[in-house]
């Protein structure tokens, strides 16, 4: 016999079920029973499971877990850019939402706030007195990536910033911006 409670109207009642669920004190008691085995070995063999290791190569990205988790960290620097004129906040979060994303897999881990700073750093959206050059770049690169319809200008605004840096602390990544931006992106991809 499993375990019962007496309720206020007079009825036992298994221990885990609400007072509202109308039991009888003579039924069975369910108990836990394990899922069917499944015969023989699981393979992947359904569509879009892979079969060996993650491709990689131009466009593939970089993966990494709750990789989207970043579009929610971004939100929290809603307010706090240094943007210029003909620019859009939601084009430099996305982008930097994008960078973190790359930098977040390159460490094998999810985002977190760090990755979308260091997104906006090295691209200068943090400091009051950018490069003209740099703004100039930005203004042409970030124009409407905040769109879905625009992964390849996004891709083009990670993939210029160079991976050995994202792997630095977020500090290190701001003495090498204030060093030289143009260090820490290659244009020409």
């Amino acid at each position: 016999m499993g375990c019962f409670t007496a309720t206020r109207s007079g009825y036992l009642e298994p221990m885990g079920a609400p007072e509202h669920v109308p039991t009888s004190a003579t039924g069975k008691v369910r108990k836990y029973s394990s899922p069917p085995r499944r015969a023989g070995e699981w393979r992947a063999n359904r569509p879009g499971e892979l079969s060996g290791p993650q491709p990689v190569g131009d466009g593939f990205g970089t993966p990494g877990p709750d990789q989207g988790y970043a579009l929610r960290l971004a939100k929290r620097f809603r307010g706090r850019l240094k943007l210029k004129p003909d620019e859009a906040e939601a084009d430099a979060l996305a982008g930097a939402s994008a960078i973190a994303m790359k930098r977040s897999g390159l460490l094998g881990r999810a985002p977190i706030l760090h990755d979308i700073e260091a997104g906006l750093v090295v691209w200068g959206f943090l400091d009051a007195t950018a490069d003209p050059a740099l703004v100039g770049i930005r203004r042409e690169w970030f124009d409407g990536v905040h769109s879905e319809h625009h992964y390849q200008q996004r891709r083009r605004i990670v993939d210029a910033v160079r991976a050995d840096l994202l792997e630095q602390s977020t500090d290190d990544i701001g003495i090498a911006y204030v060093e030289g931006w143009a260090d820490c992106l290659d244009l020409d991809p």
